[in-house]
Order: C-alpha cells, then structure tokens, then sequence
C-alpha cells in the first residue's frame, strides 16, 4: 500500500493511494488503516502532497556505500556513521529546496529512507521489519563546504528544506536490492543499489533502537551512492528508489 499526507480545500490528512485516486484515513497510518465505507476519493491530480510523515526525529547514515566514501576521501566506518537531522529540515514534494546564503557548495544525495511504524528500543535486526511502517525516497541536501569547518553537521545536514522526503510510504518493498537514482534537469547523476550498502537497513535500525527510542513516524536515511554533485537554483532534481516513485524537488 501506498500511504500519503496531504491537502485538500485546506484540510491536511493521511490517505491510501490506490489506482490514481486517494481516500482518507480515519486515525492516520500508525494504527489499523481504517477507511470509513462512505469514504470520499479524490483523484490523486487534485490534491497537493505533503511530506509523507511529520517526524520527530531524523536519524542519517554516513558513508554506508563504499565508492560515496571513496569520492569524497573518506574511509567506509565500521560501525555505521549516524548524525541527528532536525524535523524542521523536512519538506515534501514539489516543495523549494532553498540554499543559503552561507554555502557555495550545495550537493543532492539520493537515499532510501525507512518510516518507523511502532515504538521500539533494542531491536534485533530480525526484529525490525514488523516495526517499520515502510519505505519511501529521500534527498540529504548537504552544505558541503560546511561538514569540515563546522565539524558538527548542523548547518550542512540540517538547515530548513535539506531534507526532502516523499512522495508517500510504501508499505510492501524487499529493499535489498532496490535501485537508488538522482537526476538533475533529467541528467542522471547517481545511479546506485541498496545491495551495494555496507551496513543494510535492518542492521542500520538495530544498531539506531540499542541507543535511543524509535516513535512512530520517526525517519531513517539509509545512506547514499556514488556521484554526488552540485545543485544551483534553478535546478529541478529527482531521487527515484526503484518500488517507490520519484521525489522531485526545485532549487532556489
């Protein structure tokens, strides 16, 4: 299933999308997906869709592909790297990637991301799917220029719109061998596989829960493949993840 936030005559909501038309939950999707019988569906051209979760927090990954590692100098670690992103940072489809004034190096990174669906803390990695609502595209927009003099990633991971996710969360996918892209202005940029991450999502979420409680809506960035570049305003960029869709966003 595909799960969606969005707004419609001003109302915001969470619905099931199926065949081009989306149809309102009740209680939202961390819960049984209640549809009520007298349900309207709305074709999915008119409503505008939101970022499909409002997290409370972000996790990241890292160098967890071992050629993103190698073409920015850096060594693959052995245990994954993790940062912490602000929910402020998230924006959803068709929303402004906004750069700042304070970076002249603004890059895409592609990733498969993962949306906690139930409270967890010390999960084994065979534990994790059942607590995983489902997957969905992601762009760690990232200040380049900024992750070695500021040494904390705050600014180059974490400022307002650096965090793109969407289109929805699809609850059916085996994400390990999905295909991972970025185009920009139809250029394909990146081009990579889950298969090919270091430390795979289940160990990357166990790894996550044996430190820190997991709520519901909560957003695991999986990491990135080779052939991260620059973006400038004006540019229109693409994360697709093979199962999912595409999540497009433009820069200004």
């Amino acid at each position: 299933m595909r799960i969606v936030r969005f707004e419609k005559a001003g109302t915001i909501r969470y619905g099931l999308l199926a065949d081009g038309e989306v149809v309102p939950l009740i209680n939202g999707p961390f819960g049984p997906l209640d549809v009520p019988s007298d349900a309207p569906r709305f074709p999915l051209q008119e409503v505008r869709l939101l970022a499909p979760v409002t997290p409370g927090k972000v996790l990241a990954i890292g160098r967890n592909y071992a050629e993103h590692a190698a073409e920015l100098g850096n060594e693959v670690p052995e245990e994954p790297l993790v940062f912490l992103m602000p929910g402020s940072a998230v924006i959803g489809p068709g929303e402004a990637v906004v750069t700042p004034p304070y970076t002249d190096e603004l890059h895409h990174e592609a990733e498969l991301a993962a949306v906690i669906g139930r409270t967890c803390r010390d999960l084994t990695p065979e534990q994790v799917p059942a607590h995983v609502l489902g997957y969905t595209c992601a762009n760690d927009v990232t200040a380049r220029d900024l992750q070695g003099p500021d040494r904390q990633w705050w600014r180059a991971k974490g400022s307002d719109t650096f965090c793109p996710i969407g289109p929805w969360v699809e609850t059916e996918l085996d994400v390990r061998a999905v295909g991972v892209r970025a185009t920009v202005n139809g250029e394909t940029r990146q081009d990579g596989n889950s298969s090919h991450m270091v430390h795979p999502v289940d160990r990357l979420i166990s790894h996550i829960s044996s430190a820190m409680t997991l709520h519901p809506g909560d957003v695991i960035l999986t990491g990135t493949p080779a052939g991260v570049g620059p973006l400038r305003p004006g540019d229109r960029v693409t994360v697709s993840v093979e199962g999912i869709g595409e999540l497009t966003n433009p820069v200004v």
